[in-house]
């Protein structure tokens, strides 16, 4: 039994770096840790220890204008190759290039080095609401916010957009892994409902909703093309809690490729 057909995978992102412009893929091995290779490396502040990055922009301005990608292709059973990062006036390095955390301080205006991995990684987040600065802890051993993948859906996308016509709901505002393509009779925050259920992703893949995204000051920030835009938030938080799209768990890993079907299965 389903609760959802007729979905598929729109497309898929990949982050190396926590916080900077990752590599949209045709395809992607999904581990018990996410997309392989997602969000392994972290910008730390070496004053503090903290992870640095866009949840606190008055702190770190212009993080999403840093783009990060792997040198080569990740492969699973094997050491990641080097990522390049490229700072905003052009200029790039890799993660085997010693001049790189001189590259990387001087751009970001604090001494700061690249980290492949914390026991415990402590980050800052800025409360849009109150202006206040707040350390949270992420997951042991991890980069992420809260879990390995996060999915949105185009139906998400389209409600927001009808909410607040003046405001760019594109995907790169919300930093998923999966953007959902979901069936014309599918309308509103369909992913709210899916918290607790499991996803089949292809023949291979299955997923474990855990809760729904919450959104930050990230949403609203410029990058690229995009403007800063308050209303962003605002309209998430007045119409669905500040929440949109969802976190899920691994249940099976495998291979997931553009096009590949998404059956969101109702409860047991």
């Amino acid at each position: 039994m389903t609760m959802l057909s007729g979905a598929q995978v729109a497309t898929l992102w990949r982050y190396p770096v926590k916080s900077m412009q990752g590599e949209e893929l045709n395809a992607a091995d999904v581990t018990a840790a996410g997309l392989l290779g997602d969000r392994k490396f972290a910008v730390v502040d070496r004053a503090t220890g903290k992870v640095a990055g866009a949840k606190n922009p008055r702190k770190w301005p212009g993080f999403f204008y840093f783009r990060s990608a792997y040198v080569a292709p990740p492969v699973g059973g094997t050491d990641l190759p080097a990522v390049r990062i490229t700072i905003p006036d052009g200029a790039c390095a890799t993660s085997a290039d010693a001049e790189l955390p001189k590259l990387l301080s001087a751009a970001l205006g604090r001494e700061v080095a690249l980290s492949a991995g914390l026991e415990t990684a402590r980050a800052e987040d800025l409360e849009d609401a109150s202006d206040e600065v707040i350390t949270w802890e992420m997951p042991p051993g991890t980069f992420f916010d809260s879990a390995p993948l996060h999915l949105v859906t185009s139906a998400t996308l389209d409600k927001l957009r009808v909410l607040y016509p003046a405001g760019r709901f594109e995907p790169r505002r919300f930093r998923p892994n999966i953007i959902i393509s979901t069936a014309p009779e599918a309308e509103g925050f369909v992913e709210n409902d899916w918290v607790g259920r499991e996803i089949a992703i292809g023949t291979q893949v299955r997923l474990r909703v855990t809760m729904t995204t919450g959104r930050c000051v990230m949403t609203t920030l410029p990058q690229g093309d995009l403007p800063h835009d308050r209303g962003i938030l605002r309209t998430a938080a007045q119409h669905n809690q500040a929440q949109v799209g969802v976190y899920a768990e691994v249940v099976a890993g495998g291979r997931v490729t553009r096009g590949d079907a998404v059956t969101v299965l109702a409860s047991p």
